[in-house]
């Protein structure tokens, strides 16, 4: 076989992932939060691009919808006609033209300003010693907010959040007691190295065997650091487990005794209110064993959380779902969670007439170039989001309109296709994005759910619409009547939903609902506290009644 070298020309189609689509796609799938924070470094980088609210002229030919069509009136606080309002210039904070132009008034020498006022400056301005002056200036109470706030040029720069207090940790709280509870340096070590370990709720991990090892210490010594880190406020902490948890804030309290302590060891048949075999166990009788679980629940379980906590941030929805005066529903988006920036043309145009070198040239036609694919992106973003909203919103108009119960199975595929778009466009759109309803604020991914089939051959019906029929009927039994989960598929089946025992049971345990065995010892047992509660009620009145 011989080898020849030839020329040939081939024509194929391929798909380039080009920088811009990069990033286009990057920014469909980020939240409003990510985006933001993404939008604010394209400004620090980008010299020309600027908001939309710092006067920058936008691109010509470029689509604003984020300023024309989702952006609603009137929203920054100003005139009709855009501009300023008139309590923005300088007569609004108090400053009169009039007392500028005094200030600014040569007062003339020592001798001219004696003759006007006609008396000698000593007279007016008398003078004291510098150290009642000092005193003075330092026992007089600041006057303004810029004396406090340690520098301000003015009250405009005021902020409150300069004085407010350090969030005390857990790990700090529990350090401060380490350095006064131990002196010598290497249990200082292991309690430090203890701290560390503890999680927010102020637990420590089961076994503590690998801490010794890496710390080269015997266990009786981390045992020993551990003991006095139980000891530490908040009463509970630095436990392994739940019963070691409740059982140090018990000693605090001096109720340990071996009642309490079988009725600690033994949380599993507390949970199982198995009321019986906890009776046996303790040694009491139903009124000492029903005061001993009160005691037990008003003890703290997570005693680490009252310390450092994470804040709970409000989810601010991308979309809103308002009813429409025809019947329908008016989709729009959240026009502040839509970053509005701007390619300013004028600064660009100014300096293509000045630059000189080639360096400075290309690198302000990149910085052109990527602050208008970054304005492009951000339109299409805002246009396919609205987009996908509306098709889900047209799609689950039941869930919409009478509630959850009438939640119809949907797919990517289904919502794509009837937008003209690709599966995986709707799954980053759908990505961290939320829609704010009339039934509460709802993540996308909500709308999407599995389908299940009818049992009289119908419509199928969706599973969240089914695990919600599935907690209406656990939520209507009684105490006497617990249905398991086979009287469940009946029910079901009866309602024209065709659904197996195990899947019925993977429903109710990912909503956190117990087994029938466990409900119906929970209603029992609130059933027979309600039905003493007037016993013993009428036991008091008898005893307080005169004789």
């Amino acid at each position: 076989m011989a080898l020849t070298q030839r020329l040939e020309f081939r024509q194929s189609q391929s798909l380039v992932m080009t920088p811009q689509l990069m990033q286009a796609i990057k920014l469909l799938q980020l939240s409003n939060l990510d985006l933001a924070a993404f939008v604010e470094d394209e400004l620090e980088r980008n010299p020309l691009l600027e908001r939309a609210s710092d006067g920058a002229e936008p691109v010509r030919g470029e689509p604003q919808p984020e300023r024309a069509e989702f952006s609603g009136p009137d929203e920054t606080g100003g005139s009709e006609d855009g501009e300023p309002s008139a309590t923005m210039n300088g007569a609004a904070d108090g400053f009169e033209p009039g007392q500028e132009e005094w200030m600014n008034r040569d007062l003339g020498s020592r001798a001219e300003i004696e003759q006007t006022l006609d008396t000698p400056l000593d007279n007016v301005f008398s003078e004291e010693p510098a150290e009642a002056a000092a005193r003075n200036a330092q026992d007089a109470a600041p006057t303004a907010y810029t004396e406090w706030g340690g520098g301000a040029s003015n009250d405009d720069s005021y902020n409150l959040e300069a004085f407010v207090a350090a969030e005390v940790t857990l790990a700090g709280h529990l350090a401060e007691q380490l350095a006064v509870a131990f002196t010598a340096p290497s249990q200082r070590m292991i309690g430090q190295y203890l701290i560390n370990l503890v999680d927010e709720a102020g637990y420590l991990p089961a076994d503590l065997g690998q801490a010794a090892e890496r710390l080269g210490a015997s266990p009786a010594d981390v045992e020993a650091v551990l003991a006095t880190l139980q000891t530490f406020d908040p009463p509970g902490v630095c436990a392994r487990n739940l019963s070691e948890c409740l059982a140090i804030q018990l000693r605090e309290q001096n109720r340990y005794d071996p009642a309490m302590q079988a009725l600690v060891e033994h949380l599993d048949l507390l949970a199982k209110r198995d009321i019986g075999n906890l009776r046996k166990l303790c040694g009491v009788d139903d009124d000492d064993l029903a005061e001993m679980i009160g005691e037990i629940r008003r003890l703290d379980p997570k005693p680490g959380l009252k310390f450092g906590s994470a804040r709970m941030q409000t989810v601010v929805p991308d979309v809103y779902v308002r009813p429409g005066p025809d019947g329908g529903w008016h989709v729009e988006l959240n026009s502040d969670t839509l970053p509005k920036v701007l390619v300013n043309q004028v600064y660009y145009s100014e300096l293509s007439k000045t630059i000189r070198k080639d360096g400075d040239k290309s690198y302000f036609t990149d910085c052109l170039q990527n602050a208008t694919w970054l304005v492009r992106a951000l339109d299409q973003r805002a246009r396919t989001i609205l987009k996908v909203a509306t098709e889900i919103v047209r799609q689950q108009d039941g869930f919409f309109t009478q509630g959850v119960a009438h939640l119809r199975p949907l797919n990517l595929k289904a919502v794509a296709d009837a937008i003209q778009m690709h599966e995986s466009t709707v799954s980053r759109v759908t990505a961290n994005k939320y829609m704010a309803t009339n039934r509460g604020i709802f993540e996308l991914k909500y709308f999407f759910t599995a389908s299940i089939a009818s049992a009289d051959g119908g419509e199928a019906h969706s599973a969240e619409a089914v695990r919600h029929h599935i907690r209406q009927l656990i939520d209507g039994e009684s105490a006497s009547a617990i249905l398991s989960d086979d009287t469940i598929v009946e029910r079901l089946r009866e309602a024209g939903i065709d659904i197996a025992r195990r899947t019925v049971a993977k429903y109710r345990e990912a909503m956190r609902i117990p087994s029938s065995v466990q409900r119906r010892r929970d209603k029992q047992s609130m059933l027979g506290n309600a039905l003493s509660a007037p016993a013993v009620s009428s036991d008091r009145s008898r005893d307080t009644a005169p004789a």
